[in-house]
């Protein structure tokens, strides 16, 4: 082993440019502390203030030290300039190496800060939609709920978001209010229907299956605004009108519920309201005249 080493010392060679930087250096550093040793002995021998003397032999110090590190910068540039360009290149390479890791690592620390939710609420992000119940540094655990953004029922399917998600796109939390939300649905009529009649009968509805919790859900929504600086919504069972195009109307219903009853009280609603009504049109089409010539032309002569 030790001839190993003895060969390996005899083979090993300093290039010439590296003998030259080193040489410099040396040279630099012995100057600097000759420069010092002269600096000190002056000032001892001529400053008689004992404050003055200590303030001078701190400065010239500090002067020479930031004086040695400029030269030796300017002896080894070239060789610092080259190590600064492989260190960038390997920081190059790890993040784009790493880049998705980064990516989710930073979308948990952006949706802890803007506390976009948390385990047990219900949240939609692109098309993945349903409840939390897991989250860690890299991913986000939901069950899923469908299908569609308008059920409220469980698939049985786990999805697994990863969290570089939260950084692109928006996340749209269904449960903001907690124990209870104030849901909202809605059911098509075509324009000849009769949609007074079955806005009227969802109202009495919904009032009916909303009554047990109702004081409860304005106390509680009164909580939160005030700790939330908001303005209490009205909690009341309501029931207006959209047209999205001609010929329709929709019935938008919006109900107080509890967070995990939503898809219950909907359900409960439309059961009762249509039970024993298809709230069609009241009148049929009258029969225009080109429709009786048309049959009365049909009709073989006998």
């Amino acid at each position: 082993m030790i001839e190993n080493i003895q060969t390996s010392l005899a083979n090993f060679v300093v290039p010439d440019s590296m003998l030259s930087l080193l040489i410099s250096t040396g040279l630099l550093i012995l100057s600097i502390l000759v420069i010092r040793a002269l600096v000190s002995r002056f000032i001892k021998r001529q400053v008689d203030s004992l404050e003055l003397r200590r303030r001078w032999l701190v400065q010239s110090r500090n002067g020479l030290i930031l004086l040695m590190l400029l030269g030796l910068v300017l002896i080894w540039g070239e060789e610092l300039r080259t190590l600064a360009l492989s260190i960038v290149a390997i920081a190059v390479a790890f993040v784009v190496a790493t880049k998705e890791l980064i990516m989710c690592i930073t979308g948990s620390i952006l949706k802890a800060g803007a506390g976009s939710f948390s385990i047990g609420d219900r949240i939609q992000i692109k098309e993945f939609r349903g409840d939390v119940i897991d989250q860690n540094l890299l991913a986000t655990t939901i069950l899923e709920v469908g299908p569609g953004k308008l059920t409220h029922q469980r698939t049985g399917r786990m999805a697994v978001i990863p969290n570089a998600l939260f950084v692109s796109e928006p996340v749209i939390n269904e449960s903001f209010t907690h124990d209870y939300v104030l849901h909202v649905f809605t059911v098509p009529f075509r324009r000849d229907d009769d949609w007074r009649g079955a806005q009227q009968a969802i109202v009495e509805s919904a009032r009916k299956q909303c009554a047990p919790f109702l004081e409860e859900v304005r106390r509680y929504m009164n909580r939160i605004s005030v700790t939330r600086g908001l303005e209490p919504p009205s909690v009341d069972p309501r029931v207006t009108l959209q047209v999205p195009v001609a010929g329709e109307i929709h019935l938008i219903v919006r109900v107080p519920a509890k967070s995990g009853q939503r898809g219950f009280i909907e359900q409960a609603i439309m059961a009762e309201v249509f039970q024993n009504n298809d709230y069609l049109p009241r009148h049929p089409a009258a029969v225009t005249p080109d429709t009786r010539d048309a049959g009365h032309s049909d009709a073989s002569p006998s």
